[in-house]
């Protein structure tokens, strides 16, 4: 064996961090765009999601330099290199690693591009910052990404921050292997035991998959219902994990369903919307058992709770009267909407899950403790698949604790504890029309193919969110002709289309010639579907809705993917 003729100079010992430690990551196919043939993982650090990173991961401390993170002229002061290691199955395989930093004019392409190429064999590559070439337009770092030439691939990957002189930071400490046979786990998966509430629909559940008969496990939620940060997301996610455990121990000869339709950053005010097709798919199935999961993505529900119970209600409503189970996710940073959402629970005597209550005490322990947040999240917002591992452990508890508990009376018939006044909602667009509704669509004639996706049950493959919507197309001609609705209902929400891109334009909502609402897509900025509430009344009547381009906007583009109304 021989070594190079001439190897360099040892680097400078430096102070570092991790924001990525011994991560699992997956490579989906792309089927369109720049990686189109390829595996990419995406990995978001906007909106806070660097700090957390090296706050969990990196166990950083130190304000000053979480606080220049946040931008790229803090970064480019702290950061000396960046180094990178990819280690998989096909060692020799090379991997492209991108680090884009977001624009401030242009959101996802005015920014600095960070690339190397390595190989999945382990070995570390060094980015030097100096050698990087920055834009004007850089903002804020955004997103990385590791592209593999052959898709659907798993790897495990490191990433850390080398600093500059004058930074300093304490080394990471070694992890000890969650021993998940241990006492303390065991205590942990009790304690997310919130409330049994009242088990007899949950029992009734298993002794249909017991006897053989056919079973529908169903869940409604936000990212994590998705399976974010899960690798692969649909076989590691804790909806599957739990659908295979429940099938295993208590089904027969495959008669356990699985429904899966979590989509990534949207409320249950989007949730009691899209019920009907993402989970009864059209009428189409009937669940025994929903979980419901907003814990994490409620902050954002205008109604603060309403949204909420008019789901829980609707579920419990139908006439199949089947199970549902709350179940409580965390952040990072120990925060969830537990205390909005658990009265709900406890006013219609639902068992609840509480995976807060379960981990983040045992955080703050360090003899004891049975799992670290770098080991439960794989960033700020979502589990790692181990931690998606302790979802679904959680819930198999309940199941089994259900068994053996007493039925209670159910209260149905007492007051809301928020208002379920939306329990009623309908779906309307272009394919779910409704008779007391006259659209004429002016100028939003287009169809937006550039969608929300979300992949659904166990496939990998992706489904567009609200295709048959209506889109104004600015590039198709400057036009001020409005799309124009007559509804007779109650209550109406619209849901747009949120976007980073340059060419998406804010669009004036009125309802009765009075302009309630301008829509605009770079709020959220990035494809994202967002329920807004357009009307409310306590009795039904004709309402006139007009959408038009904000003026000044008529050359961009705005998407109406659909309404939600309460006849």
């Amino acid at each position: 064996m021989s070594g190079p003729v001439a190897p360099k100079d040892p680097e400078k010992d430096r102070s570092y961090f991790y924001i990525m430690k011994e991560k699992e990551t997956f490579g989906s196919l792309q089927t369109q765009g720049e990686y189109q043939g390829r595996g990419v993982q995406f990995i978001y650090e906007s909106d806070g999601r660097l700090e957390s990173s090296a706050e969990v991961t990196g166990e950083v401390c130190d304000e000053e330099i979480l606080k220049k993170l946040g931008t790229v002229e803090g970064f480019k002061s702290l950061v000396h290199s960046i180094g990178i290691s990819v280690e998989m199955e096909h060692s020799r395989e090379p991997v492209t690693f991108v680090f884009q930093m977001y624009g401030k004019e242009d959101l996802y392409g005015g920014g600095t591009l960070i690339e190397t190429e390595l190989r999945g064999d382990g070995a570390e590559v060094r980015i030097t910052l100096d050698t990087v070439k920055w834009k004007t337009d850089d903002d804020v770092p955004g997103q990385i990404r590791f592209v593999f030439e052959t898709p659907e691939q798993s790897a495990r990957v490191n990433v850390r921050f080398f600093l500059k002189d004058g930074f300093f930071v304490p080394k990471p400490q070694e992890e000890r292997v969650v021993d998940m046979e241990s006492h303390g786990y065991q205590e942990m998966i009790e304690r997310s035991l919130l409330s049994m509430g009242d088990a007899g629909r949950i029992r009734r559940v298993v002794e249909k998959a017991r006897a053989g008969e056919p079973v529908t496990i169903a869940y409604i939620g936000g990212s994590i219902t998705q399976g974010a940060g899960a690798v692969p997301l649909h076989t590691q996610c804790y909806a599957y994990r739990f659908w295979k455990a429940f099938a295993g121990k208590y089904g027969k000869n495959n008669n356990v369903k699985l429904i899966k339709a979590g989509v990534g950053g949207t409320p249950s005010e989007l949730g009691m919307i899209r019920f009907e097709r993402d989970v009864l798919r059209d009428g189409k199935e009937k669940p025994d058992l929903v979980v419901v999961e907003f814990a994490v993505n409620d902050e954002g529900d205008e109604t603060k709770g309403r949204c909420y119970e008019s789901l829980v209600t609707k579920i419990l409503s139908m006439p199949d009267a089947p199970a549902v189970l709350l179940l409580f996710a965390v952040f990072a940073n120990d925060w969830n909407l537990q205390e909005r959402l658990a009265p709900v629970g406890e006013r219609y005597q639902l068992p609840m899950v509480s995976i807060r209550d379960a981990v983040t005490p045992q955080f703050r322990q360090t003899k004891d403790r049975v799992v670290s947040k770098n080991q439960f999240f794989y960033d700020a917002f979502h589990p790692t698949n181990l931690g998606h591992k302790i979802m679904a452990d959680c819930l198999m508890y309940l199941i089994d604790r259900a068994v053996c508990e007493p039925d209670i009376l159910r209260r149905m018939h007492e007051k809301p504890v928020y208002g379920d006044e939306f329990a009623q909602v309908k779906l309307l667009d272009r394919r779910d029309g409704y008779e007391r509704a006259k659209i004429c669509c002016g100028a939003f004639s287009g169809t937006d193919q550039e969608l929300q996706c979300v992949e659904m049950d166990d496939s990998l493959t992706p489904v567009p969110e609200f295709p048959y919507n209506w889109q104004y197309d600015g590039a198709n001609g400057r036009s001020e002709d409005a799309f124009q609705m007559d509804i007779y209902c109650r209550s109406l929400l619209l849901i747009f289309k949120d976007s980073g891109a340059v060419d998406a334009g804010r669009a004036d909502v009125f309802v009765d010639d009075t302009k309630v609402l301008t829509a605009d897509p770079h709020v959220n900025g990035w494809t994202h579907c967002n329920p807004v509430i357009l009307l409310e009344e306590k009795e039904s009547g004709w309402h006139q809705v007009r959408i038009q381009m904000t003026p000044g906007e008529e050359e961009k583009k705005f998407t109406i993917l659909g309404f939600g109304y309460v006849e």
